[in-house]
């Protein structure tokens, strides 16, 4: 049965475009779009309506990286796909990009089928694999080849974490040359892995153990060093690169001046390093643990350089690297050694928010936020136009945005499976109402309507940024 809603009166906004439009959408896509008012608009008629006066439209978020249900340090990310997902859609983010993981001694396509078993009938939103790449070897090259065939067209490797994901120069070379040939986008996990494990062994012999020796360990100039690193091998693959989680200025020129010299060079960037830093790391009574993640947070004289680079596309996205662990039982194993405090964050829920409050504080356009939160996300990832945009013929993953309506972030009221706000009593102004995924409710004027199964695997394309 022919299902038809039309969104009326509100502001669309995407990366392109900001205009007063009805909006059209039938069988879970947008069917049409005309400017409010007109008899274009008044023409289209529907089962349902949803007053959008005062409002913004925006196309649902993409979150290009998470990590539901993670195995990490003996414990599990405490956010599963169907609650995951469910925070997600609260936060105005419809499509999530989450990591598969091949464990050392098993292939690809193990880990792949496992994430297929942890996610499929679960979701409340779409969601598409990227993979983990942590044992390179003849066999799981040519799966690389065929996992690009089937959509999974991303692979992560780790400069970082020896003995758990750890890549060599060699490995990552093999890597990328792989990605070069079938048309893959090697991820980056860029921290010099090796070097930060010395210093973490000397830290602790010195009996520096509380969570602030977790940032002062992982210097700003070893992800720098990484970070070029990879640009070169990169370079010599004649691969494309993304660099994830990028938190220092240090590794933004790196990117900057890479991307200046031609080479497709990509980075992202998340909430956390842009609205918290090694002041939270350091707060007392263990506290710290809660900021726990890799890259770490840096001190805040950094947080001017990332702004400039989202302003000037020399960062191009910021996902959550939503990687959740309760401090209760969880972040709590790194009582008395920071180098077993659980690495993550919680996230998923607050990304589409706090852009907006970048917007109202002036570090960002309204169009800059879709660009960096939506669209740009879409396309590298080989989501677009399907997703990341309000356009004919894209899936109906729309988003009623409330820019007055103020709110205070905090774990009582969040709805990520975890016990603690990493933005605990911040106060932003600007509020998801109302979320559809592919026309369908999800949230519905700030109520739960979705379900779990209704978010679907999506394959993806390559990424749209390449020739």
């Amino acid at each position: 049965m022919s299902s038809r809603t039309v969104i009326r009166g509100g502001l669309v906004i995407t990366a392109a475009d900001e205009m007063h439009a009805d909006v059209l959408i039938e069988d879970g896509r947008i069917a049409a779009l005309a400017a409010s008012h007109t008899p274009a608009a008044e023409a289209f008629t529907a089962d349902r309506t949803i007053d959008a006066t005062g409002k913004y439209v925006i196309p649902g978020g993409v979150d290009g990286h998470t990590h539901m249900e993670m195995p990490f340090g003996g414990t599990y990310a405490s956010d599963t796909f169907e609650t995951g997902t469910r925070a997600a859609a609260w936060g105005g983010t419809t499509t999530i990009v989450d990591f598969a993981i091949q464990t050392v001694g098993h292939t690809l396509r193990e880990g792949l089928d496992a994430w297929h078993a942890k996610a499929e009938g679960t979701c409340a939103i779409d969601y598409g694999f990227h993979m983990i790449v942590s044992d390179v070897n003849a066999e799981t090259l040519k799966e690389m080849d065929l996992l690009v065939e089937e959509g999974v067209t991303s692979f992560k490797q780790f400069m970082a974490y020896p003995g758990v994901f750890y890549s060599d120069d060699g490995q990552i070379l093999r890597a990328m040359q792989r990605a070069a040939d079938n048309g893959g986008l090697i991820m980056m996990h860029a921290e010099n892995g090796i070097a930060i494990d010395v210093l973490v062994e000397q830290a602790l012999a010195r009996g520096e153990t509380d969570p602030r020796y977790h940032g002062e360990v992982r210097k700003a100039l070893l992800e720098a060093e990484a970070t070029h690193r990879a640009i070169r091998l990169a370079q010599v693959a004649g691969a494309p690169l993304y660099i994830v989680h990028v938190s220092a200025r240090e590794a933004v020129a790196e990117l900057a001046r890479a991307r200046d010299e031609g080479l497709n060079v990509f980075g992202e960037t998340c909430p956390q390093y842009l609205f918290l830093s090694t002041d939270n790391l350091a707060e007392p009574d263990f506290e710290g643990a809660k900021y726990v993640c890799s890259t770490p947070l840096r001190p805040r004289d950094h947080q001017a350089a990332l702004w400039q680079a989202l302003r000037t596309n020399d960062l191009q996205v910021v996902s959550t690297d939503h990687c959740p662990f309760c401090f209760a039982g969880q972040k709590e194993l790194g009582r008395g050694d920071f180098s077993k405090i659980p690495n993550g964050m919680p996230g998923v829920e607050n990304r589409m928010d706090l852009l907006h409050q970048a917007v109202v504080d002036g570090h960002l356009t309204r169009r800059r936020w879709i660009e960096i939160a939506c669209a740009t996300p879409a396309r590298m990832f080989g989501l677009y136009p399907k997703k990341g945009t309000i356009a004919p013929g894209a899936d109906a993953d729309v988003v009623i945005y409330d820019p007055r309506a103020e709110q205070v972030m905090s774990a009582a009221t969040h709805h990520m499976n975890v016990d603690y706000s990493a933005y605990e009593g911040k106060h932003v102004t600007g509020r998801v109402e109302t979320v559809l995924s592919r026309g369908e409710f999800v949230i519905t004027e700030r109520e739960y309507t979705g379900r779990a199964g209704h978010g679907v695997y999506t394959p993806r394309s390559t990424c749209q940024y390449l020739p």
